[in-house]
């Protein structure tokens, strides 16, 4: 790559801002333009659900870099400004404010974006998603002592905004239409873990009950399956998000859930990378194309692909790894399972103090820490190195994890 090259990076978020921070650090002097449709320089979303939101953390805490890291790096910041479409064949963009830029290479670092309800009432004052410092800013205006708060969805979104609104004395209800709470990240039995936990710091919690709409109320009503509703001063919705693809499948390039990368973040469209929530990227590691939504893909990743575009190509392929705070509870998930095997308890769980290990036909391929963060460690380099070990051993708290394997 020579200095006079330009890559544009389409999206001001976690991913973008490391992939510009990195292309400087590892010496790129080539014309670096980030695009943002938010007004805010990149930022971490993980605060927006506990310490922003609780008021613990201001926005000035929650960037990536200062925002005149950017000028003083001489990257090109455009924030507030969308990517309305791209020409892979002239290498160029077009902007919202008309302009159009040409690149020698370009990084997707859209994200994701949260998937929106469509219920009757949907669109009523009150009704909240939280994907952004804006969205969180508004939610937080309303968690007063005593509001009465419904979070639609069990979650990461859900039991994390419940914790801080309990913390922040809100009366609490969750909505969950399948059958356990985070039933797509976590094992039934620590499902119910994390559900008594809840119940036991005074959330209620509704499992396999729909939302039918909303109305206008005391100042809104959730009406739920069953004829049962509740009057709430907020309501906040976390049924998922969805990778913002749009804009690469208009250009001509593969998406299936993100756009599809190579382990270098390549797609197959000479030029055009991805990074961050919005790539399916296949991971060495697990053998197959995953998209992630976690922090440690959003640093990380970016951070690889950036290399790359400096001409110091190293495949990515970390073992996945999640974090919840909820209560006292720091919770970190490594792995990424197709299915959760046998469960081995390392522990105490009433003390809220564990580490769950999910074994698959004898080989370590999940684990998750409840206020054990040394576990995790070990946990990854079991899980990298595909280790069969023996459920007493990992159960055994007098067995030092650093002798297995």
């Amino acid at each position: 790559m020579t200095a006079a090259e330009s890559i544009v990076i389409v999206g001001a978020g976690q991913a973008g801002g490391w992939v510009a921070a990195t292309l400087r650090n590892e010496g790129f002097t080539g014309r670096v333009v980030l695009v943002g449709e938010e007004s805010y320089a990149p930022y971490e979303r993980p605060p927006l659900s506990k310490s922003l939101l609780a008021g613990e953390r201001p926005i000035e805490k929650c960037y990536i870099r200062p925002p005149v890291f950017y000028t003083e790096r001489d990257v090109d910041l455009r924030l507030g400004t969308r990517v309305e479409e791209i020409d892979t064949v002239r290498r160029r963009i077009a902007l919202s404010d008309g302009e159009r830029l040409a690149y020698d290479k370009l990084v997707f670092a859209t994200g994701a974006r949260v998937r929106r309800l469509k219920l009757p009432g949907a669109e009523l004052p009150g009704l909240h998603y939280l994907r952004t410092i804006d969205d969180c800013l508004a939610i937080r205006a309303a968690l007063k002592p005593g509001a009465r708060v419904v979070l639609v969805g069990g979650g990461y979104i859900g039991l994390e905004v419940a914790a801080t609104a309990r913390k922040l004395g809100c009366a609490v209800v969750i909505v969950e239409m399948q059958r356990m709470v985070m039933a797509r990240i976590v094992p039934e039995g620590i499902s119910r873990y994390l559900a008594e936990l809840h119940r036991g710091h005074g959330v209620e919690i509704l499992t396999e009950v729909g939302v039918a709409g909303f109305e206008r109320g005391s100042p809104l009503r959730v009406c739920c399956d069953g004829g049962r509703n509740f009057d709430a001063d907020l309501v906040v919705v976390g049924v998922g998000i969805e990778p913002n693809v749009e804009l690469a499948r208009a250009a001509g390039i593969a998406t299936e859930d993100g756009v599809v990368v190579d382990e270098f973040g390549r797609s197959a469209v000479p030029g055009i990378y991805a990074a961050g929530d919005v790539a399916r990227h296949f991971n060495p590691l697990l053998g197959r194309h995953i998209r992630l939504e976690s922090w440690q893909n959003a640093q990380n990743q970016a951070i690889a692909v950036a290399r790359g575009l400096c001409g110091k190509p190293v495949a990515y392929g970390e073992v996945p790894w999640f974090w919840s705070d909820q209560f006292d509870l720091k919770i970190q998930i490594v792995g990424l399972p197709e299915r959760w095997g046998e469960v081995v308890l390392r522990g105490d769980m009433a003390a809220n103090r564990f580490t769950a290990f999910s074994l698959a036909d004898g080989i370590v391929n999940a684990a998750i820490a409840v206020n054990t963060p040394l576990d995790i460690r070990f946990a990854r380099k079991f899980i990298a190195e595909r280790q069969r070990l023996a459920p007493s051993a990992l159960a055994d708290p007098q067995i030092p994890l650093k002798t297995l394997g």
